[in-house]
């Protein structure tokens, strides 16, 4: 099986702050499945380390004020062509980021809710779990 994977969780230093939300489920999943890397932040143009940002009111919105929508929907569009390259159907995503949040999000606390990629992969009929469904 293939999937498409939040780059994070495999250990890659392309989280907000330069480090990386290794997972030690996924890590291991990704030696019996071929686990495509994405990063929906850098395919937006974000750099790494980049100014954290959450989702409000349907917006995304950096720590500083700055509405940065439309460059999380332009990594969200990469992502999903990476995905139709591939053929896939299926994902993992890390749980509350304002990209690959599945079903949480941080938004000053932690809300219900999907990022702007996981909600159009969802759209456009990939099935998604966190690393914690693992």
């Amino acid at each position: 099986m293939t999937r498409l994977c939040s780059a994070c969780l495999l250990g890659i230093n392309c989280k907000w702050n330069g480090g990386n939300n290794a997972n030690r489920k996924v890590i291991a999943l990704s030696k019996k499945e071929i686990l495509i890397p994405v990063c929906p932040e850098q395919l937006a143009g974000f750099s790494t380390p980049r100014e954290p940002m959450e989702l409000r009111n349907g917006k995304a919105v950096t720590a500083s004020g700055k509405n940065v929508t439309k460059q999380l929907k332009k990594g969200a569009l990469e992502t999903l062509k990476i995905a139709k390259l591939f053929h896939i159907n299926k994902a993992i995503l890390k749980q509350r980021s304002p990209s690959c949040g599945f079903g949480q999000l941080m938004s000053g606390k932690v809300v219900k809710g999907n990022g702007i990629t996981a909600g159009l992969l969802k759209k456009r009929g990939i099935k998604i779990i966190s690393e914690e469904d693992i």
